[in-house]
């Protein structure tokens, strides 16, 4: 994957708060990224379609759905903040 690209990716890394990424979680767009990965690492690897690395990071649990268990932690605390990065269709967020 091109520099322009991962460039375009660390310029759109924010932070956000839950309030803000709960709507995406209603329509189940959002991927909890493991803090030891980097968030613009695996926002590259899904851009680029890099099945292998995605499938080893799912199957490691470093990277996942929400569970429910986080889902109501997080609606519960919608100040919670996160970092992000959307690589569409997806919302991809890491805990503070």
């Amino acid at each position: 994957m091109s520099d322009s690209i991962k460039t375009q990716l660390i310029e759109e890394l924010a932070d956000s708060q839950w309030s803000d990424i709960a709507p995406h979680a209603k329509r189940d767009g959002v991927i909890v990224v493991n803090e030891s990965l980097d968030l613009v690492e695996v926002g590259m690897a899904i851009a680029s379609n890099n099945v292998q690395l995605v499938q080893r990071w799912i199957s490691e649990d470093f990277i996942h759905k929400p569970s429910a268990e986080e889902l109501s932690h997080w609606n519960q605390t919608p100040d919670k903040k996160f970092s992000t990065l959307i690589v569409q269709p997806f919302v991809l967020v890491s805990c503070h």
